[in-house]
């Protein structure tokens, strides 16, 4: 819901800030004096097109800034679009929308601070407010989401949701069916390429770990000579000693046998001796390892030459085929997959086939119950808005929930005897219908009159669909154009039940109406140093009586007592004493 609007420099608003109740919000005040303008400046935080004319004289900017509370059950629609714009901030059940308008044309707009483009910025708003007044923020006249709305309102979303997962499969078979019947020449031309990379890296084989150890061996082969000269040097100086210069080995014994004798007197040099008895054995063992080496060590152009080879033909597959051995043979493996299927494409083919006519009948026969649950649903909903309409002094309307089907013999699903075109909501084309007057014939719900009476058959709708429509926050503007007072007591008790399960915000003229108000505002305009600006108040029980008298065109004891008997009224109709009926 709305937590908070500031608005600065638009239009004769100098600096405004407004803090709502999340219940039942009445904004009053004299004609101009801004209620008006606080709805235009809601509609540009929610993404109208900026009008640079707005931007109050002799500023720079228009700023709209919007704090918004986010209930659990509208944030299932709007965390996604969030996240996947990167716009979610640390809590995801507070939001914050700004507009910004220059006076040289330019605007921004911004979610939870980010720059976003404004068409971003109207999705974000459709799914926080609806403003009944101005039809682009209206989501019940989209009929893209009729459907959804009756089937929230007849209890239809599991099945409608299994029904989708049903179609996201035979999406997903018709795709490879797709695939399988491309032109017979491409694959034919497609499988001798994928048969001639298989043949080229199956010849070569190679193995995850084999081009280190053919690195190692070559780097030794290369290296013979000198590996030759210094396992000899090392093995004559551990065991075979050279010319006046006994070996290493002889010395070490000798070493031991003296620190022997010396343990023989002083026990405490025992570990030495032992430690010198190891030393000699150790070396003794090494000297006898480095010969066993020299001996073996060969020296063969022609194996360096197999291992370039083998090191080049791995190099090849490598740049080929992903860089790696291992990328290499996962291609591999993927050829051969790919080539079983072009191979077996017919057989595939079949199976597919088979099961999509399955899932075809499948989704068939959910969507029929779909339907009839819809139909039942349809007319107890066309049946329930006739009656708000009928209190809301419109008794001559008819409203339909009109819902369509169409043929699609070649790919559509079989329900009953037939084959019908569908999509992840079933085969239904959902769409609201409307008869504001005797003798009109039914309309798309968007095409209906203005003003007053869309304001009046939206707040039917939403009187109805109320609690399975899951936009926070309205706001009905105009509502109360073309009734009197009787009907004003009315819809200003829908209003007020309308808010148990929404935040509601209304501009009216009508004393009736605003007697139900949780919150009252009331806007007014003073001159300020020559210039006019636009404040706001909230209104105790004393200043609502003499706002109240003053909208029933008089300030006197009368008129004081007509708006207190309003308010109370309201206040025992509030408290279950009674209703008004029209």
């Amino acid at each position: 819901m709305l937590e908070e609007l500031h608005i600065q420099n638009f239009a004769i608003i100098e600096d405004l800030t407004l803090r709502f109740s999340g219940d039942f919000n009445v904004i009053t005040g004299e004609t101009g004096a801004g209620k008006s303008i606080i709805i235009d400046a809601m509609g540009l935080l929610l993404g109208d097109r900026a009008d640079p004319g707005a931007v109050r004289a002799e500023a720079e900017r228009a700023l709209i800034e919007g704090v918004f509370t986010v209930p659990p059950a509208a944030q299932d629609q709007l965390l996604p679009l969030l996240i996947e714009n990167d716009l979610l901030g640390d809590d995801p059940g507070l939001l914050t929308l700004a507009r910004e308008v220059r006076s040289n044309g330019r605007s921004t707009a911004r979610v939870n601070g980010v720059g976003v483009r404004l068409d971003l910025l109207g999705q974000v708003g459709d799914l926080l407010v609806d403003i009944h007044g101005q039809s682009e923020h209206l989501s019940l006249l989209r009929p893209a989401r009729h459907i959804y709305l009756l089937d929230r309102y007849a209890g239809l979303e599991e099945p409608r949701l299994a029904l989708a997962g049903l179609v996201g499969r035979l999406r997903g078979i018709r795709e490879e069916i797709g695939s399988l019947l491309r032109d017979e020449a491409e694959l034919a031309r497609r499988a001798d390429m994928l048969r001639y990379q298989i043949e080229e890296i199956q010849a070569v084989n190679p193995r995850p770990e084999e081009e280190e150890e053919l690195r190692t061996e070559r780097t030794r082969l290369a290296n013979s000579e000198k590996l030759a000269e210094f396992s000899d040097r090392a093995y004559r100086l551990l065991l075979a000693g050279e010319e006046d210069f006994p070996a290493a080995t002889d010395l070490l014994q000798q070493a031991a046998a003296a620190l022997a004798r010396l343990a023989e007197i002083d026990a405490t040099q025992g570990e030495q001796a032992e430690w010198a008895a190891r030393l000699s054995a150790e070396a003794e063992t090494i000297g006898e390892a480095v010969r066993h080496y020299h001996e073996h060590l060969e020296y063969s152009p022609a194996r360096i030459d197999e291992l370039e080879e083998r090191l080049e033909a791995i190099n090849r597959l490598k740049r080929k085929y992903g860089g790696t051995v291992v990328a290499a043979l996962d291609y591999a493996a993927r050829a051969e997959a790919e080539l079983n299927s072009i191979e077996h494409s017919e057989e595939r083919l079949e199976e597919l086939r088979g099961q999509e006519t399955d899932l075809l009948r499948s989704i068939g026969d959910m969507a029929g119950r779909l339907s009839e649950g819809r139909k039942k649903a349809a007319v107890a909903l066309a049946r329930s808005i006739e009656t708000e309409l009928t209190d809301l002094r419109m008794s001559g309307a008819r409203f339909e929930v009109g819902i369509q089907r169409q043929p699609d013999p070649e790919h559509g699903a079989y329900v009953g005897h037939e084959r019908l075109a569908f999509d992840a909501t079933g085969v239904d084309q959902v769409e609201f219908l409307l008869s504001a007057n005797p003798g009109e014939p039914l309309r798309p719900l968007a095409r209906v009159a203005s003003g007053g009476e869309t304001a009046r058959i939206m707040l039917a709708l939403k009187g109805v669909l109320g609690r399975v429509d899951h936009t926070p926050t309205l706001i009905f503007d105009e509502i109360d154009q073309g009734i009197g007072g009787r009907v004003g007591t009315v819809v200003g008790q829908k209003l007020w039940r309308l808010a148990e399960s929404h935040q509601v915000l209304v501009v009216t003229h009508l004393a009736q109406l605003a007697g139900f108000a949780d919150v009252h505002f009331r806007v007014s305009k003073r001159e300020v140093a020559g210039r006019t600006v636009t404040r706001t108040d909230i209104l105790d029980d004393k200043a609502r009586v003499e706002e109240l008298a003053e909208m029933l065109g008089a300030q006197t004891d009368s008129a004081r007592q007509s708006a207190h008997d309003i308010l109370m009224l309201a206040r025992r109709i509030k408290d279950g004493e009674g209703a008004e009926k029209a």
